[in-house]
């Protein structure tokens, strides 16, 4: 087994490098905002319960693949501290192991293809809603293994900074997925018109071209020098050791987190039809600030990874920082998109089948720009996560993030079981989870206990 060098160097803190490493992710996570966006709007003009349910059902389906994402994902943090401890073949090393977890985990998933439909109907959800959402989550469960091994390929490329493979893998996709879909929804070329069967198709079609194009690069790149190694899929139990010891907390916590989210999701679509569509458009935009956020997460986590893998926690805290500043003033566009356009953002949706009174057209407005007010929480709370993720810092974090979504999950619970409340009292409670949560994570950055952290030893 090799060591980390003894002549690790600082590496650059400077914005030129985070947005040498951040562009590239950004353009990834906007490609598949772009690509949930167009399917969203497609079957939007299919009608009100296949748009909801796309939302109900996919948001399951990811539920149940989260903790297999996180934890597989985590290879990432590895990856990036041996790439700044210059230990270059511990980086393939570890996303071996990330990969024989993928494999393992695609039995367990395709054992809940047959029970996921009483998530939907135990929330009490309208029966043609139900339907909907199981026949889209069944079908993305079939497909889950492209989704959680390309995350354990894309570790690879996110921990040694080489994210512009992930972005042409994950533009390509896009680009396939879009017009595959409008084929597969509304029945084109010769095709059967499938409508929200033929979204959750294509979407699988499209995850399995990106997983096989990233695992050519994955191979190509570890068949050279310095990242190649002897034998490429070599169980090593000191390494998955480490990754399960500290993937686990971050595979538990998307996974309870996302739960809780969904829990949040069904209890709005409870409400009925309306309510469901009107919270499936102000998630939809949303979507295009969270996702690319999320790439901002995956930055900082690199970023710092390989400051502390360099031996070097003073940069790794800049860097951070440097990263919370551009996702600001990311988050600060969508504050002004969210509330001056309003209207016209949930209009786009909601024409293809509105009430002539257009009160879902209202309802998701308000709902958009109510969730203008989360955007600077969201943007610095999953900057400093990947950072406190990249240090190794996950079981804090697991248990922290984890009591305040699962407060939020029985607190609208409460609220709209209990006390019947307005359907905007319940969609606040989504808001005051993500402050307490950016508070929690700000505390813990600030007060250094990352720094005593040994991920690699």
């Amino acid at each position: 087994m090799s060591t980390p060098s003894d002549n690790t160097q600082p590496i650059e803190v400077s914005y030129r490098r985070i947005y040498q490493i951040a562009l590239p992710i950004i353009v990834s996570t906007a490609s598949y905002t772009v690509m949930l966006f167009a399917d969203r709007l497609f079957l939007s003009r299919v009608g009100k319960h296949e748009l909801a349910a796309a939302m109900s059902g996919g948001l399951s389906s990811f539920v149940l693949s989260s903790f297999f994402v996180g934890l597989v994902g985590y290879a990432s943090a590895l990856v990036s501290q041996y790439y700044g401890a210059r230990d270059y073949r511990m980086c393939t090393r570890s996303v071996i192991q990330s990969l024989l977890l993928s494999a393992a985990s695609y039995p367990i998933l395709l054992a809940f293809i047959p029970i996921i439909q009483y998530v939907f109907i135990l929330s009490g959800q309208d029966p043609k809603l139900t339907e909907n959402a199981t026949v889209y989550a069944r079908i993305l469960l079939i497909g889950s293994f492209f989704l959680v091994a390309r995350t354990a390929a894309s570790a690879f490329f996110i921990g040694i900074g080489k994210t512009r493979v992930i972005m042409l893998t994950n533009v390509a996709g896009a680009v396939v997925n879009i017009p595959l879909n409008y084929v597969l929804i509304f029945g084109k070329l010769g095709f059967p018109e499938l409508g929200i069967r033929g979204a959750a198709i294509g979407t699988v079609c499209a995850g399995f071209l990106v997983f096989v194009a990233l695992f050519a690069f994955y191979v190509r790149e570890t068949s050279r020098e310095p990242f190649r190694v002897e034998h490429r899929l070599r169980y090593e139990p000191e390494i998955m050791g480490r990754l399960l010891r500290f993937g686990t907390p971050a595979g538990v916590a998307p996974f309870l987190n996302w739960f809780a989210f969904n829990v949040f999701v069904q209890v709005l679509h409870s409400y009925g039809p309306d309510i469901a569509a009107a919270t499936t458009i102000a998630f939809n935009w949303d979507a295009v600030s969270f996702i690319p956020m999320l790439g901002l997460g995956v930055t900082a986590s690199t970023v710092v990874g390989q400051q502390i893998g360099a031996r070097d926690h003073d940069g790794a805290q800049r860097a951070a920082y440097l990263v919370i500043r551009i996702a600001l003033i990311y988050g600060c566009a969508m504050i002004t998109l969210f509330v001056g356009f309003a209207n016209s953002l949930a209009a786009l949706f909601a024409s293809g089948f509105e009430s002539p009174n257009g009160q879902i057209t209202s309802m998701s407005a308000d709902m958009l720009r109510l969730l203008a007010i989360h955007v600077p929480a969201i943007a610095a709370k999953l900057v400093l996560d990947g950072a406190l993720r990249a240090a190794g810092d996950t079981t804090w974090s697991m248990w922290v993030s984890v009591a305040i979504h699962w407060a939020m999950g029985f607190g609208v619970i409460a609220l709209v079981r209990g006390y019947d409340v307005h359907p905007y009292v319940a969609w606040s409670t989504l808001i005051v989870m993500n402050y307490a949560h950016f508070l929690a994570v700000w505390y813990r950055f600030r007060s250094g206990k990352w720094r005593e952290k040994q991920l690699i030893g």
